[in-house]
């Protein structure tokens, strides 16, 4: 198990979105875009596939600490964070449109010019090797 799975599993367990992960690491003065946290999390195979660090779990992992614990100055309850990060998931679900089938929007039709005259058929081209007869390596009795 690498990194990268550990990184996954945390993400799933506590139902965190890439912004919060951002301001988790924040926490600790570690600076990440969305873009390479998004690629932490794309499989293997993946030409964007970014190997995670152990710097960066490190210091996600402190954040972590101080998102859910809190600083000995301010301590916070770990439950209470999380139930707060669930409801938070579940208010965004909610708030999502029910899923209706896609629809493209249309567009009007563009109208084709008039033909004048009869309609008329493309010219086949012109055939780009001769025909010839094979033999197949038997001598001809002549």
């Amino acid at each position: 198990m690498d990194n990268n799975d550990v990184f996954k599993k945390l993400r799933v367990a506590l139902q965190l979105r890439d912004d919060q992960i951002v301001e988790i690491l924040e926490l600790v003065d570690f600076r990440i875009s969305k873009a390479e946290i998004g690629a932490f999390f794309r499989n293997a195979d993946h030409p964007n596939y970014m190997e995670c660090g152990d710097q960066v779990l490190r210091n996600f992992l402190n954040g972590l600490i101080i998102h859910l614990r809190g600083t000995k100055e301010e301590p916070k309850n770990a439950q209470d964070v999380i139930n707060k990060n669930k409801e938070a998931v579940a208010k965004a679900k909610s708030e999502r449109p029910a899923s209706a089938p896609f629809e493209k929007p249309k567009k009007p039709a563009a109208k084709k010019p008039a033909m004048k005259g009869p309609p008329q058929r493309p010219k086949k081209p012109a055939p780009v090797v001769e025909k010839v007869k094979f033999n197949n390596g038997k001598k001809k009795n002549s």
